[in-house]
């Protein structure tokens, strides 16, 4: 008796930093039905413990692949997660959309999808997921749509891939929900978050100082899904 023939799963390149809406995202892309070669960037940050997270949270979530590029910002500096500056702490909780913080990295998300869409050629993946939210976010320019959808121009008009007819679909599922509902679609993806790490600056054990706007987002996100919160902070 012949077997029937299986469709092999499409592939697709995951952003998976080990925070929590990457994690997420992976997760959707998973139920979904893609192959998830996931990719972490060293990006020489101070909050080294999502990257510490990012493989632990891709074998939990059963993705196909995960591997770690080196792209050192430190050397082009202007953050406070890239350099010497202080990571902001106990803001008001509308202060973080107000402006531009500090803890924007220069050009960050435009150097990772750039390496992203690199990948994806090489695996010959059309699809591409990222966790950028423009509710719940700390002011960055480059997690907004606008921005992604320029980017998917740009890497139409610039890779053998879109030139060829064969251009890139950038997923981002997260971009329009609140940290609430992310959380709560997490949870019903099965999503471990006390796998993941958020915090921008965290001690020397990884453990959340609970000040910093992510930690802030984070806990607030939490309280609203009524999910408990399995983040360890510092001095819990």
């Amino acid at each position: 008796m012949t077997r029937p023939r299986t469709t092999p799963e499409p592939r697709a390149v995951v952003l998976l930093s080990g925070g929590l809406d990457s994690a997420t995202v992976l997760a959707i892309a998973r139920g979904r039905g893609f192959a998830c070669h996931c990719l972490s960037i060293d990006y020489a940050q101070r909050h080294r413990a999502e990257l510490v997270a990012a493989p632990r949270v891709a074998e939990s979530l059963g993705a196909s692949g995960h591997r770690v590029v080196a792209v050192d910002l430190r050397s082009v500096g202007g953050s406070a997660l890239t350099g010497d500056l202080a990571v902001p702490k106990d803001r008001a909780a509308g202060a973080p959309t107000a402006e531009i913080p500090v803890t924007y990295v220069p050009a960050r998300n435009m150097v990772f999808m750039s390496v992203a869409v690199g990948l994806a050629e090489v695996l010959d993946a059309r699809d591409i997921f990222l966790g950028v939210n423009a509710v719940d976010y700390s002011g960055y320019p480059d997690c907004r749509p606008a921005f992604i959808a320029a980017f998917a121009r740009a890497a139409d008009e610039g890779t053998r891939a879109g030139v060829e007819g064969r251009g890139f679909r950038f997923h981002t599922p997260l971009i329009e929900m609140t940290k609430a509902q992310i959380i709560s679609e997490g949870v019903r993806l099965g999503v471990d978050y006390a796998l993941t790490r958020s915090c921008y600056d965290p001690d020397g054990h990884g453990r959340a100082c609970g000040r910093c706007d992510s930690c802030q987002i984070r806990r607030r996100g939490f309280e609203e899904a009524g999910v408990e919160d399995p983040t360890v902070y510092q001095g819990s």
